[in-house]
């Protein structure tokens, strides 16, 4: 949104710009705007990042060196102090008659004429002793009115403290949010019904948004900050609830019929035996297809798990029942890999399988999309170019997601719409806690696989610096290869370009060639036109390429048991998901394998990542720290998931909460099916706001 160029303020005080405000103006404007904060508004709800509590007065003679203190006086005397160069020193006295105490600032020669002698003020901040003297430097100050009432909101209070940028300093955005609440605070809408207000026993929304911001005291302010998360929550719960009515309540779904011959072949026609995990989670899919209800579920599991055989088992029932089934995954490379081993599977049971993709010569295309409408070809393989308008299939029953979390609701809707209430496959390879997958997925029902296949060592992972990159090259080169094994390496993020990507992978291959002359490198790429990457893929697979010099188009999808180390290059620019996905190309035969991160990691949050990848193997635990180091907002990365931006809640730390909206927000739209009622109109605009596209579209209506 670009900044406002309005002359004079709207008519809604919520919609003003933050211009208007008194002590902003044009460029304290454009420093808030970076933040995204160009409304009324939106100060209101940008929440405190924390707090200072200085409500509590300390007598001067009583404040202790090394404390965060709030002390009250009169003003007795104020100076002005040259120091070498330009340098100023203002010091500003203060006594309560137990002693003196000094506030102090560097260059700041007006503050001088800001205390006048006799006048009661208040300091705040940590306390230094100089001599029989204590001060303060640069504190946060209050001028006490006439009457010797306050309504401070720098100090003798709990005071919020905000992130700030550019010019802006923590007085300019306290008064400003000060202004917006004065403003717009009774104009907050009352997104929690007051019959759902009542029996929880939350703060009415104004109240909440002042108390968030300025609270009397701690209990104020837990209880502020459990009403807004109760809010977030209630509208995500709220539009979960609805999908889940829409899929399972409005709809009768296909009664798949028992195992047939492809699904016995199938299952015969495996080279290893299922986990009973993988037999626990296919039994829980069939019992679904099976009934009249549609099937939702949601397949975890850890990298390497073997999700894709449960897909094929779903696939093998809906072909059994002379039925379609499609699998849709966000990436070429990923959709070719399902295609790939799909039609392995089923080609000689005698099943046609084929490809979507925008890749798709017009030829090619015509096809295939014939194929599907006659019904010729009865599994589908392809990326999000599955829901366009051409795409027809001729009986449609069973549709699966992979990698859900990049996808929106509304794609896997428009997906199920192919077909008459096909039953619904969810999974993902990125290990979600229970807490977050009711809510993200409280419309699924939720299946583990918590097993790996039998055999499988865990993969050895180690932090190097940079300074130490050729000697774990060499282990590579000399170890790994020399034992007959292949080897990945993965280039870091130069920003979001398969340009750019493309390019540093390139060059970093020409690197290598040079300095091992002798091995058999390959590069893999967003950049590489479909057939070379297959090419690429196929030769590293058949051993033809020993080190495989690659983005992250690897992430997920590929299996070559052969392979036993990866090297990532630039670690620290990854998160501990697309770490943990990267790490999962290796450990997938019988031979010991290696992961090693290669970066200095400068920062104290980049050198936390990467210890925390040496100790954690398993990627449910490694998610629930990458959810703390990060927050909710950033495991997901955007909001196309469907999650909010949810700028009170967390929902691995409001679990308690989640589950209370999660009751309220059922109960509210069984009563109330589209939200038509008055008292519900706030929360329905809401869902519709906040949601978009993900789960809002049901309320169009």
């Amino acid at each position: 949104m670009p900044p406002t160029r309005l002359t004079t303020p709207p008519a809604d005080p919520l919609q003003r710009p933050v211009q208007f405000l008194k002590g902003i103006g044009p460029e304290r404007a454009k420093d808030l705007q970076k933040q995204g904060l160009f409304t009324v508004r939106d100060l209101i709800e940008r929440v405190p990042r924390t707090y200072r509590d200085y409500s509590r007065f300390k007598r001067i003679a009583e404040a202790q060196p090394g404390q965060m203190e709030t002390l009250r006086g009169r003003v007795i005397g104020a100076t002005e102090q040259r120091l070498r160069g330009r340098m100023t020193l203002v010091k500003v006295l203060i006594s309560d008659g137990s002693g003196v105490a000094a506030g102090v600032w560097f260059n700041q020669p007006w503050m001088a004429k800001r205390f006048p002698v006799g006048r009661e003020v208040i300091f705040a901040g940590e306390v230094e002793r100089r001599g029989a003297q204590v001060q303060i430097t640069n504190p946060e100050w209050e001028l006490v009115d006439e009457e010797g009432a306050q309504d401070p909101i720098h100090a003798g209070r709990i005071v919020p403290i905000y992130p700030l940028t550019g010019s802006l300093n923590p007085r300019d955005v306290r008064r400003a949010v000060k202004q917006a609440l004065d403003l717009g605070a009774e104009l907050m809408p009352q997104v929690i019904p007051p019959a759902v207000l009542a029996r929880q026993g939350l703060m009415p929304a104004k109240d909440a948004w002042r108390a968030i911001h300025f609270p009397a005291d701690d209990a104020d302010r837990t209880r502020a900050r459990e009403t807004l998360a109760f809010e977030e929550l209630l509208v995500l719960q709220t539009g979960i609830a609805l999908v889940r009515q829409q899929n399972t309540v409005e709809a009768v779904g296909i009664a798949h019929g028992p195992d047939g011959p492809i699904t016995r072949a199938f299952i015969e026609s495996l080279p290893f035996k299922l986990t009973e995990a993988q037999e626990r989670v296919i039994r829980e899919v069939k019992a679904d297809m099976e009934s009249t209800r549609p099937m939702n579920r949601l397949v975890q599991g850890d990298v390497g798990s073997g999700k894709t055989m449960v897909a094929a088992a779903a696939l093998a029932k809906a072909v059994d029942s002379g039925h379609q089934g499609v699998l849709m995954a966000p990436t070429e490379i990923l959709a070719e890999q399902h295609y790939l081993n799909l039609r392995r599977i089923f080609a000689p049971l005698g099943v046609e399988v084929v490809l979507v993709t925008g890749s798709l010569s017009k030829k090619e295309r015509e096809s295939t999309l014939g194929m599907l409408q006659m019904g010729l070809a009865r599994i589908a393989v392809g990326t999000h170019a599955l829901i366009e308008e051409n795409v027809l299939f001729h009986d449609l029953s069973l549709v699966i997601t992979d990698e859900q979390h990049r996808f929106g609701v509304r794609q896997r809707a428009r997906l199920q719409q192919k077909g008459a209430t096909p039953d619904v496959l969810v999974m993902t390879a990125t290990p979600i806690p229970r807490t977050l997958a009711l809510t993200l997925y409280g419309d699924l029902d939720v299946s583990v696989i918590d097993q790996l296949p039998p055999g499988r060592k865990p993969v050895g992972t180690y932090w190097r610096p940079e300074a130490a990159r050729w000697a774990v090259y060499d282990h590579l080169i000399h170890r790994e290869l020399a034992a007959g094994r292949q080897g990945y390496v993965i280039c870091p993020l130069v920003e979001e370009s398969d340009k750019l990507q493309a390019q540093a992978a390139t060059e970093w291959l020409e690197t290598l060639q040079r300095r091992y002359p002798g091995v058999r490198f390959g590069l893999l790429h967003g950049r590489m036109k479909p057939d070379e990457k297959d090419a690429a893929m196929e030769a590293f697979r058949r051993g033809e390429i020993q080190v495989l010099v690659a983005t992250t188009v690897v992430e997920v999808g590929v299996d070559v048991p052969n392979a036993s180390m990866i090297i990532i290059e630039g670690a620290d620019r990854f998160g501990l998901s697309q770490l943990h996905q990267l790490r999962g190309r290796v450990g997938r035969g019988q031979h010991q394998s290696y992961c090693v991160l290669i970066t200095d990691a400068k920062t104290p949050e980049a050198r936390q990542r990467m210890q925390v990848m040496q100790k954690y193997a398993d990627g449910f635990a490694l998610s629930e720290k990458d959810l703390e180091l990060r927050g909710p907002g950033e495991f997901f990365g955007t909001r196309q998931h469907g999650m909010p931006d949810l700028k009170v809640a967390n929902p691995i730390r409001d679990l308690a909460i989640l589950e209370r909206a999660r009751k309220e927000a059922e109960a509210l739209v069984k009563a109330d099916p589209m939200l038509h009622r008055p008292e519900h109109a706030a929360l329905r605009e809401a869902v519709k706001s906040r949601l978009g596209d993900q789960f809002g579209f049901i309320l169009v209506s």
